[in-house]
């Protein structure tokens, strides 16, 4: 099946959506306290994607050998995930390593896409 995967998040709260043919989950929610108001917003963004997925997959709404087309409003990550870009922050590069895993555990087909910050209307919600 194919999804695609919108996330969003700042130093409150995260957020991501999955569509799946006729279908649309939104969810929303305030960071943990380690994280509140202690995560840069690409961090956040990160959590955001790393939560996601794994939310998906235990909902069993991403499944094993699912594609999900992954859409990032900002350059920095896309350029780290697509090119294997070295970045200095280790709180970003754990979460990266995680996702990975869970891609290679799920066998996991993932396409991203580099959208506009305007095109991502999650930013709206959080």
């Amino acid at each position: 099946m194919q999804h695609f995967f919108f996330f969003d998040g700042n130093e409150k709260r995260i957020a991501w959506e999955i569509r799946s043919n006729d279908s649309k989950i939104q969810q929303i929610r305030e960071h943990v306290d380690i994280y509140l108001n202690r995560v840069t917003k690409e961090q956040s963004k990160i959590i955001a994607l790393h939560v996601g997925l794994f939310w998906g997959i235990g909902r069993f709404i991403i499944k094993n050998k699912d594609e999900i087309k992954v859409m990032i409003d900002n350059k920095n990550l896309f350029q780290v995930v697509t090119k294997n870009e070295i970045i200095t922050d280790k709180f970003i590069q754990t979460r990266i390593h995680f996702i990975s895993q869970l891609i290679k555990q799920r066998k996991l087909n993932i396409d991203y896409e580099l959208i506009e910050y305007k095109e991502n209307h999650l930013s709206k919600l959080i």
